[in-house]
């Protein structure tokens, strides 16, 4: 699970990169301003990176709750 948690992070922080050039940079299309594609392409990362977000945050629920990680740390009212 810690290398699953570990993997949705790191697929989060590149999603983050690639939105960060794609506003910097963008290559114009046929029919398209380079402003347009610009924009398109960094919704499209941000879009993966809010769907990646949503899915650990489930699976982290879902594991939970069948069990499979447990909390750690300090109990509460110590």
């Amino acid at each position: 699970m810690k290398i699953f948690v570990t993997l949705a992070f790191v697929l989060i922080l590149i999603s983050l990169a690639a939105a960060l050039f794609f506003m910097m940079r963008g290559k114009p299309r046929e029919g398209m301003s380079d402003e347009q594609v610009r924009a398109k392409r960094m919704a499209q990362a941000l879009t993966m990176r809010i769907g990646v977000s949503v899915l650990l945050f489930l699976i982290v629920l879902v594991s939970y709750s069948l069990g499979w990680i447990h909390p750690t740390g300090f109990a509460a009212g110590q």
